[in-house]
């Protein structure tokens, strides 16, 4: 464990969400000194953004966050500690899977939840993540054993290309292909016995979902707003900019109406 930036104590409660924030990345596609998580819109850090969506929600108990080893920044982030709810890092791994397994274990061993208690996984970079798609995943709890993901429906025609140089290979069918977001809901315990057998087997996993389809289990999706994107390159970092501004309101109203993700 590197910090606690809580006086707070957390008691366990199965009624209770915690979440889990893999920040231990250095954003290499965004060509800037700082990782992309502490770059600031509107003054605050694009950590601090997402970390704000989930300490102004009632349901969320607590929440980790996994840091780099080398990280120098997070001493800066100011949270708003008036919520009551603890904010924990801990450090992070190699692989994004081996930051949020060492998340898991946090809350295993150190909090000592039930391995029955659900846990959200969110992107660092996707700070425009409403209530409402919260609400929309947490819903899964009633009708769900396993858990479930945000996500998109594919609204634009798919194209395979060939790698070597950039031109088209085929057309890929859309239909039922969805873009995968975040936060990811599952229960703790599956979540850390799932992301342990692929790391054993050698499995590779690309999000918290991926994990628990290589075990058999069947994950539900929940349509989230186009809004809820995530920061990678420049236009990403304008357009959540944008999202971010009280005045512009109606810029996010605008998008999360046009028939795109």
């Amino acid at each position: 464990m590197i910090d606690s930036n809580s006086d707070s104590d957390s008691t366990p409660d199965l009624d209770k969400v915690w979440v889990v924030i893999p920040a231990a990345g250095m954003g290499k596609r965004m060509q800037s000194d700082v990782p992309k998580q502490y770059l600031k819109i509107n003054g605050k850090t694009i950590l601090e953004h997402t970390l704000n969506c989930f300490l102004f929600h009632p349901t969320v108990s607590g929440i980790i966050v996994t840091l780099n080893s080398d990280d120098i920044y997070w001493k800066t982030i100011k949270l708003d500690t008036t919520r009551g709810k603890p904010v924990y890092t801990v450090e992070g791994g190699i692989e994004r899977s081996d930051s949020v397994m060492q998340g898991l274990d946090y809350l295993l061993m150190v909090e000592q939840l039930s391995e029955d208690n659900w846990v959200m996984v969110h992107d660092a970079a996707r700070p425009c993540l409403t209530k409402e798609d919260i609400d929309a995943l947490l819903s899964l709890r009633s009708n769900t054993t396993v858990g479930g993901i945000l996500g998109c429906p594919v609204k634009d025609t798919m194209k395979r290309s060939i790698p070597s140089n950039n031109t088209i290979s085929s057309t890929e069918p859309r239909e039922n292909l969805w873009h995968a977001m975040t936060p990811q809901l599952f229960r703790l315990g599956h979540l850390h016995q799932a992301i342990k057998y692929c790391s054993e087997k050698g499995i590779v996993i690309t999000d918290e979902a991926s994990a628990l389809e290589a075990t058999g289990k069947q994950v539900k999706l929940v349509e989230g707003s186009a809004t809820n994107l995530k920061i990678t390159k420049q236009s990403d970092f304008e357009l959540a900019s944008l999202l971010l501004s009280g005045p512009t309101r109606k810029t996010q109203s605008i998008i999360t109406t046009r028939d795109d993700c």
